[in-house]
């Protein structure tokens, strides 16, 4: 994936990056997912709880009463727009609404002072660990592979997936224009921009809510920022024969210099600023979404979080080898949304989950990375009750489903709190492959809550945001840096 020059600019910058934490520890955790797959919430809810001492039983450190304050400071990173938690938790507490997904690179910086957990260190001042929150899409990771692949092999790839069944209809503006281009013709600017442009509406329409598909390269066709419009996203997959040499100056050499471009000026440095100096991850996963779309959606979910875990650089860290390469020693994979199933649920979302990703955690534990697999909601907008139907009891959740949220007939209008019965997850989860999803149509409902409204106590204290395993998702990926 990189040159020996990109290593040797790696390890400077990692040597420059641990010299730097020997008098202040630092710890970089990286924050992705697929789009709406909760990053942003994660983070929001993650910081909230640990500035205002939140509930969270099962993080060691704090339920033992070492951490003695968290603060946020300036992030190292002057050149990476700074992640507005402000402004999310002003959203999810006074607005009740769900902040915008991310849709760029983000950074911040919270420090957090504690006590050791040793008794003889306890005589010494206080430990301080500052964390370095690095939330990015998870449609640009599957950017990476690209930097190994030529025009030739991408465009067959991208085509073949575009012809498949599951992306016939979401395909066919695209694959139209596809066939009136003459790949030895003179390159025309405008002939380009237009099969970019219908490129990318193929890629946005996968992802909608009805199909809700993931493995949709490349990332900044979908998440755009400053670069769109720009001359490195201006290509499409073409039909071109492998090792076949085109005129210079014709619409195959002209997309091709162009997804070369591409990897130069966005791909590569984003593995070399941002992901290459991570040392944990965790990577949230909407499972619930592609379950909902059907068997086609989860098996691509599966496709390309397996190529997102392919990757990271995993491995076991050591003090001295730390210096010269980072490895990421922890990968979190959480199944978000877990509010939106009853709790007999959850044990079966985690079970889907670890097969999503089965052979990619495998290859990681054997490099020496600690991986888990968790089902949890940093903001969970549900409580769960008991309601009785025709003499059976039924376990349901109760919140507040989204405006325009629909479950048979009944549109939601956003206000009105109600008792959903979401149905069952199957036990096995290759039922979730078969054919026909392997499920009854219909046998499982779920839609979108607001924020729950934030409880207060007697004397008047807003309580932090409740969660359901936000607390273990903190121990796995934090705990032993602050003992």
């Amino acid at each position: 994936m990189t040159s020996l020059a990109d290593e040797a600019r790696l390890v400077l910058d990692n040597f420059a990056d641990r010299t730097a934490g020997i008098f202040h520890p630092n710890l970089r955790l990286g924050v992705t997912g697929l789009s709406r797959a909760g990053k942003t919430v994660f983070i929001t809810a993650l910081i909230h709880n640990l500035l205002s001492g939140g509930r969270l039983p099962l993080f060691k450190a704090q339920a033992d009463g070492r951490i003695l304050g968290a603060d946020l400071e300036e992030q190292p990173d002057d050149a990476v727009p700074r992640f507005q938690y402000e402004d999310h938790i002003r959203q999810i507490v006074e607005e009740r609404v769900w902040p915008e997904s991310t849709r760029a690179i983000s950074e911040l910086r919270l420090t957090i002072a504690f006590e050791s957990a040793s008794g003889w260190r306890r005589v010494l001042p206080g430990g301080r660990l500052s964390i370095d929150i690095v939330d990015y899409p998870g449609e640009w990771l599957l950017d990476l592979p690209l930097i190994d692949k030529d025009f030739a092999t991408f465009s067959a790839e991208a085509l073949e997936r575009a012809r498949l069944p599951s992306r016939r209809a979401e395909a066919g503006p695209f694959l139209k224009k596809l066939a009136n281009i003459d790949l030895s013709a003179p390159a025309d600017e405008v002939t380009a921009r237009d099969l970019s442009v219908a490129f990318a509406n193929y890629l946005k329409a996968c992802r909608a809510d009805s199909t809700a598909l993931s493995t949709l390269p490349p990332g900044r066709f979908l998440m755009p920022g400053d670069l769109e419009g720009s001359p490195a996203l201006t290509f499409a997959p073409l039909p071109v024969e492998p090792g076949q040499t085109y005129p210079k100056g014709s619409m195959a050499a002209h997309l091709s210099r162009r997804y070369e471009a591409y990897k130069t000026v966005v791909v590569k440095p984003f593995f070399r600023n941002h992901f290459a100096r991570l040392d944990r991850q965790i990577l949230l996963v909407d499972a619930l979404q592609a379950i909902n779309a059907g068997p086609e959606a989860v098996a691509d979910l599966e496709t390309a979080l397996t190529d997102i875990l392919s990757c990271f650089r995993p491995g076991r860290s050591t003090w001295l080898g730390s210096f010269l390469t980072r490895r990421i020693d922890r990968i979190l994979v959480a199944a978000t949304k877990a509010d939106h199933l009853h709790r007999e649920s959850h044990r079966r979302l985690e079970a889907i989950v670890r097969k999503l990703v089965d052979d990619a955690v495998r290859r990681a534990n054997f490099s020496g990375a600690q991986t888990s697999v968790l089902a949890m909601a940093a903001v969970r907008a549900t409580h769960e009750a008991t309601v009785t139907d025709q003499g059976e009891e039924l376990p349901v959740i109760v919140g507040t489903p989204a405006a325009g949220e629909t479950i048979g007939k009944r549109t939601f209008d956003g206000k009105t709190e109600t008792a959903v019965f979401p149905g069952d997850l199957p036990q096995d989860p290759h039922r979730l492959f078969a054919p026909d999803g392997g499920i009854e149509p219909n046998s499982i409902r779920f839609v979108r809550f607001r924020p729950p409204r934030l409880e207060r106590t007697a004397e008047g204290f807003t309580l932090s945001l409740p969660h359901i395993r936000l607390d273990r998702a903190l121990e796995f990926l934090l705990g032993d840096r602050l003992q």
